[in-house]
């Protein structure tokens, strides 16, 4: 018997089958193989229709059953992860009636701006934690403000996920933590934020119910099982924006304990136990996946656009085959790469610096002395010292870091890359095999109330190495130094 588990991202649908005894994973795969189209009609608009995303699920499902000749029966629930922030829109039949706005949309920057100016630091940040800001709220205002005729439509607002569970149950619901992802969560007074709604001019009706994280949150109906090859009737009992459902794929559920990605963009999750914070516009914060009314367990979030893009494009340029091979050629460069110096910020306004776009610069470049290696190495470097900067900013908003772990991919994969962020923030990183999917897959097995139980699985399947800081730090912590005049130099030059 197997656990279902869908992530659906920007660029593809990831399923995963969890075996329901043992909690093993035994298939992984992405939907479509080619990346889903984002739509981009405008300057720093991205839009996708939420039936892709379905459409896809759909496929990929027939497909992973298929490839590892399971039978349907066989499935027992469904877990789901979802891209955070967006904003699905659906008329009083449930039809979508526009483009999914979704995370990585600028259009609503403006409105998110002007409400946090107008309602005051004093109450975003004691009753959201964040300032309104660029999320799913901001973006409906939006819908609300610039396309009256759809806007009249609307039935319910959901995010990613809640659609898909719609269409898997035609129940429409949603939960405290999606309401938290798009700034609706009001954590003082434990209840929707129903004041920015007002301010907003948004009807207090178009907010589905709630219910929990781990709980039935429905029953596949007969279609959604004609369509996507599922036994009707099975719940589906999980949902969560992929960063809280990483950070819980990473066993990073307790207080002091962080989840590290470093994909195209870098990823920061840390958890904490108390509703408060000093930071509002560097970082942000969510309610985590384990959140509830009696115990406010935050997810704090730290996003660097400029991480593995910057170390994707070197490969490029340079025509290297592989990134094994660029590693090779780094790890002949000593620590500091001998002056040489990268700032990996060249994928558009860094939240952490304050929303700065500084690009991104190689910094002491020597023509006659600096091969490749020089150049990679200050790369996985750059990126290192970007998350132990990142780091002291949590830091000092209050996160006491007890254990970082990491996904086994992309930039955790250089041993240069793991080292150095190992050294500098002096926490060992723990390496994990696993993926979202598989974490939403295990997450529909769980029983309300026993989460920890993910721990053992997690230790006993997943766990691929660690990686302990260096004795001899002060190499890396002279690098560290250095990189960060630079980058006070060109910050202060903006």
């Amino acid at each position: 018997m197997y656990y279902i588990g869908y992530d659906i991202g920007s660029s593809s649908v990831k399923i995963a089958l969890v075996e329901s005894k043992s909690n093993k994973a035994v298939s992984v795969l992405s939907e479509p193989k080619e990346e889903m189209q984002i739509i981009s009609s405008q300057l720093n608009w991205a839009e996708q229709d939420p039936e892709i995303w379905w459409k896809y699920l759909c496929k990929g499902t027939h497909r992973i059953l298929s490839e590892n000749n399971i039978d349907y029966k066989k499935i027992l629930a469904v877990g789901i992860s979802y891209q955070m922030h967006g904003l699905v829109l659906v008329d009083s039949k449930g039809k979508s009636i526009r483009n999914s706005i979704i995370w990585c949309d600028s259009r609503a920057v403006d409105i998110g701006a002007r409400a946090a100016k107008e309602i005051g630091k004093e109450k975003y940040s004691k009753h959201l934690l964040n300032a309104p800001g660029n999320f799913t709220a901001s973006k409906l205002k939006w819908v609300k403000e610039n396309e009256k005729e759809i806007y009249a439509q609307v039935a319910h607002f959901m995010l990613p996920g809640d659609f898909i569970a719609f269409k898997l149950t035609n129940e429409i619901v949603t939960t405290k933590n999606g309401l938290s992802e798009g700034m609706l969560w009001d954590y003082h007074e434990k209840n929707i934020a129903n004041w920015l709604l007002e301010h907003y001019e948004i009807d207090l009706k178009l907010v589905p119910p709630i219910v929990n994280n781990f709980e039935e949150q429905g029953k596949v109906t007969e279609k959604a099982a004609l369509e996507t090859g599922l036994p009707k009737g099975i719940p589906v009992r999980y949902r969560a924006g992929d960063q809280p459902n990483n950070a819980f794929s990473l066993n990073v559920l307790r207080p002091g304990e962080v989840a590290a990605t470093g994909g195209t963009s870098g990823v920061l999750f840390a958890v904490r136990d108390q509703p408060k914070s000093k930071e509002f516009s560097r970082v942000n914060h969510f309610a985590h996946v384990n959140y509830n009314l009696n115990q406010s367990l935050i997810g704090t979030l730290l996003c660097i656009n400029g991480a593995g893009i910057q170390y994707s494009w070197l490969k490029k340029m340079t025509e290297i085959s592989s990134f094994k091979k660029m590693n090779r050629f780094a790890a002949q460069v000593s620590v500091g790469c001998e002056g040489l110096i990268n700032l990996p910020f060249g994928n558009g306004s860094e939240r952490m610096l304050d929303s700065k776009n500084i690009g991104s610069h190689f910094c002491n470049l020597n023509l006659n002395f600096h091969g490749h290696g020089h150049l990679f190495r200050s790369t996985l470097e750059g990126v290192a010292f970007s998350f132990a900067y990142g780091m002291e900013i949590m830091k000092a908003d209050g996160i006491d870091t007890k254990v970082i772990r990491a996904g086994n991919d992309n930039l955790f994969q250089s041993q240069i890359f793991s080292t150095t962020l190992s050294t500098l923030i002096g926490q060992t990183v723990e390496i994990y095999n696993t993926t979202g999917a598989i974490g939403a897959a295990r997450a529909a097995g769980l029983e309300k109330g026993k989460i920890n139980e993910l721990s053992k699985s997690s230790e006993e399947y997943d766990k691929v190495s660690e990686i302990f800081p260096e004795s001899n730090t002060q190499p890396y912590e002279d690098a560290y130094e250095k990189w960060k005049f630079e980058l006070k130099q060109k910050i202060n030059n903006q």
